[in-house]
This record gives structure tokens, sequence and C-alpha cells, in this order.
């Protein structure tokens, strides 16, 4: 089985985030990068297909701020055979229908039974990267995924709906699946190993031309949160916070 994984980086929300001086996106030089959450859970996800059975998986994405080879090599430290980034000027940002193209034409020329992807990505939140994958490859689309296992010459792919019902499909492939979660938690990959793949391995690199931008979003202007106030902090003991607590409660006609 021939299995495509597409992965993004995204900043780490654990950065102080800082703005461009146009304010109009982040300051990409300013942030560290890491691969989106969900997109970890897909190469999981599709390394234990392989696993479970017989083919490769071949893991790609775009290189936004030339800082992906690090995600790849650990992503063929954790089990996939292959690598490929597309590369190009991209200053950073990119609208998920651009990001979208880009994949699907370089995926295209893959020929994958599957393609797995993270449901949504933390920086966006739109979820629009698989279902375009999908319309773009001509491909079928599974999302919100928790489990995905080989079953004969198909799939079984186990989805969750909302309140935590949880339904399966078969699925023929070619298929794409947004994965939320994979059937384990992602492996750990030994800095000893990344480091041997960044000697050896090889990374495909897809060149692409200039990238249309086809979002109908146009960001003006971005800001940070205003800080409007503060939290008091209740000093004492037990007895002493809960009567203060108390004066603020009746102070605003609560109690």
């Amino acid at each position: 089985m021939n299995i495509v994984v597409a992965i993004k980086q995204i900043p780490s929300t654990a950065d102080e985030l800082e703005l461009n001086d146009d304010q109009t996106n982040l300051d990409f030089d300013e942030l560290d990068f890491v691969i989106n959450e969900f997109d970890e859970q897909a190469v999981e996800q599709g390394v234990l297909v392989k696993e479970a059975g017989e083919g490769t998986v071949t893991v790609i994405g775009v290189d936004l701020i030339e800082e992906l080879d690090g995600q790849l090599h650990t992503a063929l430290a954790k089990g996939a055979d292959k690598v490929a980034k597309i590369v190009g000027d991209f200053d950073g940002g990119m609208s998920s229908h651009s990001h979208a193209r880009l994949l699907a034409d370089a995926i295209k020329g893959m020929s994958p039974d599957v393609v797995f992807t993270g449901v949504q990505a933390a920086d966006d939140l739109d979820g629009q990267i698989g279902p375009m994958l999908a319309a773009y490859l001509d491909m079928p689309y599974v999302g919100v995924v928790a489990n995905v296992q080989a079953s004969g010459s198909g799939l079984k792919i186990t989805k969750e709906y909302s309140g935590g019902v949880m339904a399966e499909f078969e699925a023929s492939p070619p298929v794409v699946i947004g994965v939320q979660a994979a059937a384990s938690p992602p492996r750990y990959a030994p800095v000893s190993k990344i480091r041997q793949m960044a000697q050896s391995a090889t990374i495909e690199e897809i060149e692409t031309g200039d990238v249309a931008e086809e979002s109908g979003l146009t960001i003006r202007k971005m800001a940070k949160p205003v800080s409007t106030g503060h939290a008091e902090m209740l000093e004492g003991d037990a007895e002493a916070v809960a009567g203060k607590i108390i004066e603020i409660i009746k102070e605003r006609g609560l109690l």
C-alpha cells in the first residue's frame, strides 16, 4: 500500500507571538516552528498501517520557512520510508487553498493509495486541507478519524461525531483521511536516530513556481489582545481569604 502523509509546520504555541512590521501576520523570524499536532498523529497512523501489512510511507510538506528538514528527519526516525518537501518563495504565510493545491500537485505524481493528513492545524483551525486535498486529487474524504486498520484490500476507518459518537466505515483506496488521533500515541524518536537520518537520508525537493493566492480572506490588520484589567491576589489564611471573597461577592450584588 502506497501511503502519503501530508504535514504542516506551525508556530509554537509556547512562544510569545510577535507581529510583523505591517501588523498583517506573525513575524516568522521571531518564532519557533513545530509540526502540527494532528499531523504528528497522521504520521503515526500511517506508520501503523504500514507495519500491519506491506507498503511504504512517504511524508511530504511545504517548506514555508526553510526549516522543514528536522521534521522530515524525525518522521524517518519514526518509521517513514521516504520524505519530500515542496520548495519555493513562500515568505512564511500561505492560505489553506494554496497549501492544499501545492500538496495535491506534488502528491498526484506519487500515485498514493491513501493520503493521511491532520484533521486541522492549530494556527488556523479551519480544517480545510484534507477536504481540499481530496477535491484536488479527486478522491473521497473521511475526517475526524480516530483509527484506521487495513482490512483485506481496503481500510476500516473509525470516525468520531459530535458528542463522542463513533462510527465505522469501510473504504477502498484511493482515499484521503483527516486524522484526529492515531490508534496509539505518536512514538518517541531518539535524538541519535534523528541525527542518523539527518546524516544519511535524502530529502526529495519538489520545486514550484509562483503560488496563486486562492483564499477569499484578506487580513488587513492583526493586533495583540489589549489588557483591560488584572487579577487581584487575595492574601491571608483560609478564613481571611474566604471573608474577602464574600465581601467581593456582596459588593457586586451577587449575594
